[in-house]
C-alpha cells in the first residue's frame, strides 16, 4: 500500500477522527496509494445492509461473504478502467451512455459490443445508453436467442427432427435444466450420462441374448418364476433349518417352533388371514421326517402365496408336487441361479422407458455428436455472453460504488444529517422518541458480548408483520431523554428504509446513562423511590399492625364477654397507641428540628453565600452521576455497534452528545402551532395549597431575618431590629 502523501488527499474532522473526502473520480483512480490506517473501515460482510447484495457479491471476489479493502479497491479499479470520465461514478446513476465506454482496451471494447447486443436482444438497437434495469435479468436479455454461451441447449435449437427427439428423450430420462433465456434443455454431462445409460442397458440385455438357455431356462416365464421363488425364499429356507435342527437333537423342536404365548396373544384377537403378524410365523410345522407341504399344513397367511409359487415354479421345473423335500428346493435354487445372478447386474434402468430397440439406433446413429456439435456451437458464444455478465457489473459499480466507499473508506454517509448510512436499517418509534441507529442483528447473544463497549443505551427489539411468518431482531440506540420506562415487553412501530412497518417489542436493552439530564435528575429519582418504598412498607407495616392489634383485641372482648369479664384493659390497649403516636411525634420533631437548624445555619450567612450554599448542594449530590454520565457520553463509540455485526471499523467514531441527540429525537410540537390549556380530565389543581406553603415559608424566612438582625445588617441598619448584643461584665465597664 503506498503512502497517502503521494496525492494531496483532503479530509474532514467527523466523529472524532479525520475522514478522508473522496470528492473526485482522480481520489477514486488514487484510493490505492491512500493509507489503510486512515480507512474508516476494513471490511463488512455483504449481508445485513441495506445495499444491493448483488453488487457486494460481484465486489466479494473470494466469496467468503465479507467485503475487504484490497477488493474493493480491485473493484474501483476495474470500474474506473472502463470509463472514460471517472467522475461519471460519483453521480451513483443506474445508466450509462455508450460513449462512455472506453474503447481504449480490449475489454472496454468487448463490453461496449456486449451493451449493444443486450439492447438489440431486447429491441432497442438505437438506444444512445444502457440502464441496469437492461441487464438485471438475464432470462429477458436471452429470451428470444437460442445460442447464449452456457453449455445448455433447448429442443428449439435442434436442426433436425431426429435430434429434437433425441434430446426429448434425454429430458424424459433426466430432469431438464434451464438455460440463461429460460428455456428448458440439457448440456454435456446429461448427454454423457444419457448415452453411458443406454450403453450399459444394451449391454446388459446382450448378455442374456448371448446365454439366453442359462438365463432364461423357463423361457419368457422366467422372470415371473424368479418373482414368485423370491417371495417365499427366506420361508422356505427357514422352514428347511428348522427340520434340520430338529433332526439333528428332537428336544430343540418344541424351542425352535413359535412359542405358545405368541399364538395366543394373536388368536385373542379376530383373525384375519393375512394379518402381519400371522404371517412372522412359520410357514409351515417342521419336523424331523416331513418335507415342506404345498397343499395342507400351510400357513394361512402364505396359502395364495404358495399356490402360485407351485404352479409357476415347482410345476415348470419339477411337475406335479404335493411335498417339497429338501432336494427339490435345490433343484429349483440351482436352475434359477444364472437369472437371479443376471438381474443382479441390472443396468441403464433410468432409460429402460425408451425402449431397446429405440436405445440401440441412438447409440448406433450420430445423434450423440450432433447435439454435441450444438452445446458446442452455444460455448462458443460464452465469452460473449460473460461479457454481458460484466456490463452488468459494471452498472451495478457505476450506481452503488460511490456510495459504499462512503461508508467503507469513511463513514461520511452516517454523519450526514441528510442521508442513513448503509448499516442503518430504519427507524424505531418508542416512548416518544425516535431513533435512526438500527442495526440488524442476525445473533443477539453474540452481538450483546461486544455491543456494550460502545457506551451507548441498546434496546433489542423484535420485530414482526402481522401475517408474515418472518422476523428480525434490531439493536436500537437511544441517546436522548431517559430510560425510565424502556423496559422489557414495551412496544413500538419500526419503520424500514422500505417504508414497511413493523411491530417491535423490547426484548433485551444494555444500559449506559442517555444523557446529562438525566444523570443530573437519578441521584433524586432514586431518593424519591427509596422514601416512597420505605413509606409504603411502614403504611403497609402500620396498617398489619392496626389490623392484627384490632383482631386481637376484638377476640379479647368477646372472651372477655362469655367469660362475664368486661376489663378496659382488655378491651382496648391505650399504652400502645400512645406509644405509636408518640413515636410518629419523636419523627416529625426531629425532622423539624433538623430543618430549623439548617435554615438557622443558612440564615447565618450573608445574603450572596445563599445562592452558592444551594448551587454546591445541589453538585454534590448531581455532580458524580453527571461526572461519571459525561465520561461514558465521551466514550460513546460506533465501532463495537457494528464490529459486533461483523465489521471491521477502523476508527473511534465517536457519538458525541449534539449528535446523538439528533440520531434520537424527542416528540416535540410543530412549530406554530397551538395549544389549548384547559384539560376537561386534569388532575384536581393544587395551587391553593401551594401558595400557602409559599407564603407561610415567605412570613417564617421574612420574621426570622427580621427578629435576628439579619435584614438590618444586610440593609446596613436601614431596616430591621438591630441583633441582640448579650451584656457582659466587661462591655458593662467600657465608657
Amino acid at each position: 500500500m503506498s503512502e497517502s502523501r503521494e496525492r494531496n488527499w483532503k479530509f474532514h474532522r467527523l466523529g472524532g477522527f479525520n475522514q478522508v473526502s473522496l470528492e473526485s473520480g482522480e481520489d477514486l483512480k488514487a484510493l490505492d496509494t491512500l493509507d489503510l490506517k486512515l480507512w474508516a473501515a476494513l471490511s463488512c460482510p455483504t449481508r445485513g445492509l441495506d445495499f444491493d447484495e448483488k453488487t457486494m457479491d460481484l465486489i466479494d471476489a473470494d466469496d467468503d461473504g465479507r467485503v475487504r479493502a484490497p477488493e474493493l479497491i480491485s473493484a474501483t479499479k476495474w470500474a474506473l478502467s472502463l470509463i472514460q470520465n471517472a467522475d461519471t461514478i460519483l453521480e451513483g446513476s443506474d445508466t450509462l451512455a455508450l460513449d462512455e465506454f472506453d474503447t481504449r482496451s480490449e475489454e472496454g471494447l468487448a463490453l461496449l459490443n456486449s451493451a449493444k447486443q443486450i439492447l438489440d436482444y431486447l429491441g432497442k438497437p438505437d438506444a444512445k445508453s444502457i440502464s441496469l434495469d437492461d441487464t438485471s435479468d438475464s432470462v429477458r436479455i436471452f429470451k428470444n436467442t437460442l445460442f447464449n454461451g452456457d453449455g445448455v441447449v433447448p429442443i428449439d435449437s435442434a436442426n433436425t427432427d431426429e435430434t429434437r427427439a433425441t434430446i426429448e428423450a434425454i429430458m424424459a430420462c433426466f430432469e431438464s435444466i434451464r438455460d440463461r433465456g429460460g428455456k428448458p434443455g440439457i448440456n454435456q454431462a446429461k448427454v454423457d450420462r444419457f448415452f453411458e445409460e443406454a450403453q450399459a442397458y444394451s449391454d446388459w440385455i446382450a448378455q442374456s441374448e448371448a446365454n439366453s438357455n442359462e438365463i432364461f431356462p423357463l423361457g419368457i416365464a422366467t422372470a415371473q418364476a424368479y418373482e414368485i421363488y423370491q417371495e417365499v425364499e427366506a420361508k422356505i429356507d427357514d422352514f428347511f433349518t428348522r427340520r434340520d435342527l430338529a433332526s439333528y437333537d428332537p428336544r430343540t423342536l418344541d424351542a425352535i417352533e413359535a412359542q405358545e404365548v405368541q399364538y395366543l396373544n394373536t388368536v385373542a384377537n379376530d383373525l384375519i388371514v393375512d394379518q402381519d403378524e400371522f404371517a412372522k410365523f412359520p410357514i409351515a410345522q417342521a419336523s424331523t421326517e416331513r418335507s415342506l407341504p404345498l397343499k395342507s399344513g400351510v400357513n394361512p397367511a402364505w396359502m395364495k402365496t404358495m399356490d402360485t409359487f407351485v404352479e409357476v415354479v415347482v410345476g415348470s421345473i419339477l411337475g406335479k408336487r404335493d411335498t417339497l423335500s429338501a432336494n427339490d428346493w435345490k433343484t429349483i435354487r440351482d436352475r434359477l441361479a444364472a437369472h437371479g445372478q443376471w438381474r443382479e447386474c441390472r443396468a441403464g434402468e433410468t432409460v429402460e422407458s425408451i425402449g431397446l430397440d429405440r436405445l440401440r439406433t441412438l447409440l448406433a446413429g450420430p445423434e450423440k455428436q450432433n447435439i454435441e456439435a450444438l452445446i458446442e456451437r452455444d460455448l462458443q458464444l460464452a465469452n460473449h455472453a460473460n461479457s454481458i455478465e460484466r456490463v452488468d457489473k459494471l452498472l451495478r459499480l457505476n450506481k452503488n460504488l460511490f456510495q459504499l466507499l462512503n461508508n467503507f473508506v469513511s463513514l461520511r454517509d452516517f454523519y450526514d444529517p441528510e442521508r442513513l448510512a448503509i448499516f442503518q436499517q430504519g427507524t424505531l418509534y418508542l416512548d416518544g422518541r425516535s431513533c435512526e441507529l438500527c442495526v440488524l442483528v442476525r445473533d443477539p447473544k453474540k452481538h450483546a458480548t461486544l455491543a456494550p463497549m460502545s457506551r451507548c443505551y441498546l434496546a433489542y427489539c423484535e420485530c414482526t408483520r402481522p401475517g408474515e411468518t418472518k422476523t428480525m431482531t434490531i439493536a436500537a440506540a437511544f441517546m436522548n431523554g431517559a430510560s425510565d420506562f424502556l423496559t422489557v415487553g414495551r412496544n413500538g412501530i419500526f419503520i424500514d428504509r422500505f417504508g414497511r412497518d413493523w411491530d417491535a417489542t423490547i426484548v433485551k436493552s444494555i444500559e449506559n446513562p442517555i444523557s446529562l439530564r438525566q444523570a443530573f435528575w437519578s441521584p433524586y429519582k432514586r431518593i424519591s423511590k427509596i422514601v416512597e418504598d420505605q413509606f409504603q412498607n411502614f403504611a403497609a407495616a402500620r396498617e398489619k399492625s392496626l389490623l392484627d392489634g384490632t383482631k386481637e383485641t376484638v377476640g379479647s372482648i368477646g372472651s372477655s364477654m362469655e367469660n362475664g369479664s368486661t376489663s378496659a384493659g382488655s378491651a382496648f390497649d391505650i399504652a400502645r397507641f400512645a406509644g405509636v403516636f408518640a413515636a410518629i411525634g419523636l419523627a416529625i420533631g426531629t425532622l423539624g428540628a433538623a430543618f430549623a437548624a439548617v435554615m438557622n445555619g443558612l440564615l447565618g450567612l450573608p445574603l450572596w453565600q445563599m445562592p452558592l450554599v444551594l448551587i454546591g448542594s445541589l453538585l454534590l449530590v448531581s455532580g458524580p452521576p453527571i461526572l461519571l454520565a459525561y465520561m461514558k457520553l465521551r466514550q460513546r463509540n460506533l465501532a463495537p455497534l457494528l464490529d459486533a455485526n461483523g465489521w471491521a471499523i477502523n476508527a473511534r467514531a465517536r457519538i458525541n452528545v449534539p449528535f446523538g441527540a439528533s440520531l434520537t429525537r424527542i416528540a416535540q410540537l410543530p412549530k406554530g402551532s397551538k395549544t389549548r390549556r384547559t384539560d376537561p380530565y386534569r388532575d384536581k389543581s393544587k395551587r391553593g395549597l401551594w401558595v400557602f406553603v409559599i407564603l407561610l415559608a415567605a412570613y417564617l424566612f421574612a420574621g426570622k431575618v427580621y427578629e435576628n438582625g439579619t435584614l438590618h445588617n444586610w440593609t446596613s441598619g436601614a431596616l430591621g431590629s438591630q441583633p441582640n448584643i448579650e451584656t457582659t461584665e466587661e462591655t458593662k465597664a467600657t465608657p
